[in-house]
């Protein structure tokens, strides 16, 4: 007889083998199952009931502080976005009231600002005044002294 497991060339397509191997596992499977699997899933059970199924009680605790935690970080988000919405107003409104004031003492300043040329104006003409007159006195007084002489 000539063993396959030993062959000359590689066996591409599969042959009757593949049946045989297939059986074979769903007899292992069984099998296991029978044996192995059944017992030990049986033991869990029990295990799980003489602890009072305080595990489970356990998982549900942890799902409610997952939940929470959650919850807490979203409100945490909500509510740093809104400070952040709150100190961008304050701002706003800090820059504006100052631009405000910087426009107020622009004012101020450029009226002063205009009533001192108005009033520098003013001396001028009076200094102009005062020294035609002034000017003209002393052309007075130069042209007696020259009639004098």
């Amino acid at each position: 007889m000539y063993l396959l497991a030993f062959a000359d060339t590689i066996q591409l397509f599969p042959d009757g083998t593949l049946f045989i191997h297939v059986a074979l596992i769903l007899v292992m499977i069984w099998v296991l199952n029978r044996t192995l699997f059944r017992p030990i899933n049986k033991v869990l059970e029990a295990r799980e009931k003489n602890k009072g199924g305080h595990s489970s009680e356990a998982v549900g605790l942890l799902k409610d502080v997952e939940d929470k935690e959650a919850r807490y970080n979203r409100e945490m988000l909500d509510t740093r976005a809104k400070g952040y919405e709150l100190i961008e107003k304050e701002q706003k409104m800090a820059i504006d009231a100052r631009e405000k004031k910087i426009a107020e003492a622009k004012a101020e300043t450029a009226a002063k600002f205009e009533q001192g040329k108005a009033e520098l104006e003013k001396q001028a003409a009076e200094a102009h005044a005062a020294i035609g007159t002034e000017a003209e006195k002393i052309a007075d007084t130069i042209a007696a002294n020259i009639l004098k002489a």
